[in-house]
């Protein structure tokens, strides 16, 4: 059964950082010291339960290349401008035109914990995107509510091989907008993003380093992509986690 709605009234703090590069470029790169003070008025809060939620991903058995790098948990939402309303689990699904890799098939991750999906991190995050596509999105185009895909990301590197984050390479979601959060980087070197033009030119790039460092696209005017990540020290454990939330018309 879906969760009960949760209001999103709250948050005014000015966007402009996000909108007007999101608007010109296609594109946004926020840092931590940027990211907080915004969240902060969407109600960030409870951060370190919301971080260490990430030592309990399942592995991820649908990579069709075989590697075992990459650990998840995932979730859906219905964001409207009166409540956020957590959907019944259902499988992530990618058609092979936007997912060559791993799409075409149904994948059922493991869910999201409950307590995680009412952890005021993620919904001062899930707060923000509402708010970022309502601005974003001509007021004839916008949908009565916006689906939302949250995925939790573990990318583990070894002393045998790296870490894939985008194993698909340089992509578009086939969404209307993708945000990426950092959570921790433990032991790893790399992990660039880049992003592309539709003709697959490069216009930027920047690496995803402390928490809460922040990546916004617009997913129908640009591709991204992200380097493999490697273990700095082999004897160590190594790995990537990240937040990605997608959102597309409902």
């Amino acid at each position: 059964m879906p969760e009960t709605g949760l209001n999103l009234s709250g948050g005014a703090a000015p966007l402009d950082c996000i909108e007007k590069p999101l608007a010109q470029e296609g594109f946004a790169f926020l840092q931590a010291a940027s990211m907080h003070p915004i969240l902060q008025g969407f109600g960030l809060a409870d951060w370190d339960q919301f971080a260490a939620s990430w030592n309990d991903l399942g592995c991820d058995r649908y990579m069709a290349d075989g590697g075992r790098y990459r650990r998840r948990r995932y979730a859906t939402f219905s964001l409207s401008d009166q409540e956020i309303l957590r959907k019944p689990h259902q499988p992530h699904y990618q058609s092979r035109d936007y997912n060559t890799l791993n799409g075409g098939i149904e994948r059922w991750f493991q869910p999201v914990l409950p307590e995680i999906g009412k952890n005021p991190a993620l919904l001062s995050i899930l707060k923000l995107m509402h708010q970022l596509a309502v601005d974003m999105t001509p007021a004839k185009q916008r949908p009565p509510a916006w689906h939302a895909e949250i995925h939790q990301f573990r990318i583990e590197a070894s002393k045998d091989a790296a870490g894939q984050p985008t194993p698909e390479g340089l992509h578009r979601d086939g969404v209307d907008w993708v945000c990426v959060v950092m959570i921790r980087r433990e032991n790893i070197a790399r992990g660039e993003t880049s992003i592309h033009d539709l003709n697959r030119q490069r216009v930027g790039g920047f690496t995803l380093t402390n928490p809460l460092d922040t990546a916004f696209v617009n997913d129908s005017r640009v591709y991204h992509g992200v380097t493999p990540v490697q273990a700095v020290n082999p004897a160590l454990p190594a790995y990537r986690d990240v937040l990605v939330v997608t959102l597309r018309h409902e």
